[in-house]
Formats: structure tokens, sequence, C-alpha cells
């Protein structure tokens, strides 16, 4: 399975930009999805996941109300809408894969096995 992430760019502070990322290579498997971001000398965090299904959300307190994730019925590919950016959203972000807890997008992020190459967000004030 690959995953291939686009969509990041350079935006003002309240503008909105769309994460996609692509799922290749499935075989079948049932997969959460989900988003994580790093910041320059900080540690990768979670953003927001989706169950396999598309019907279980989960997201961090920070994005919450600000940012939407949604799969397309076949579960290969998730979005990321972002609005009302903040500077503190900027970050490189990823996608990931979890087969481990396909049912529920709360999972801790080791049960994510599977990462895409990141796209870079960057919110300017």
């Amino acid at each position: 399975v690959q995953l291939q992430a686009s969509g990041g760019g350079l935006v003002h502070t309240g503008g909105s930009l769309r994460l996609s990322c692509v799922v290749s290579g499935r075989t079948g498997r049932r997969y959460a999805l989900g988003w994580f971001r790093q910041a320059p000398g900080k540690e990768r965090e979670f953003v927001a996941s989706i169950a396999w299904n598309g019907q279980i959300t989960s997201y961090a307190d920070s994005v919450k109300d600000r940012f939407i994730i949604s799969t397309d019925t076949t579960g290969s590919a998730v979005a990321l809408q972002m609005n009302s950016l903040k500077p503190e959203d900027t970050a490189v972000y990823y996608c990931a894969a979890n087969a481990k807890t396909f049912w529920t997008p709360s999972a801790p992020q080791t049960n994510f096995e599977i990462w895409g190459r990141g796209t870079q967000v960057t919110v300017s004030s």
C-alpha cells in the first residue's frame, strides 16, 4: 500500500487549503486513515482521522471546528479541508493508514503503519 499526499501550499491567516491523499495498492484490506503534522522542532502530532467506513471521525482539539476529514466511497482517498488557518497550523502534513484498528478513528499514532510523504503547509501572519 502506498499513500500520496498533495495540496499543500502557502496561505494567509484565515485562508483555506484542501489536502488530498490517494491510497493505492489496498488489495482489499480495510484502513482507518489519518492526517498528522510536524512543525519545525516539534514532534509529529495527530490532526484528524476517519474510520474505514467514513462514518466516524476524530479531531485534535486544536483543529476541531476548523478542519474536516473525509473519504471517498471506496476508501481509496482521504481529504482534509482546512479552514480559518492560523500561523500555528504551519507544518508538514502527512497522511497515514491504520489496518490494526480500522473500525475506529481513535487509535494511537503507532497503529498507523503506513505513511505517505508529507506536504508542506505554510500559513503567513
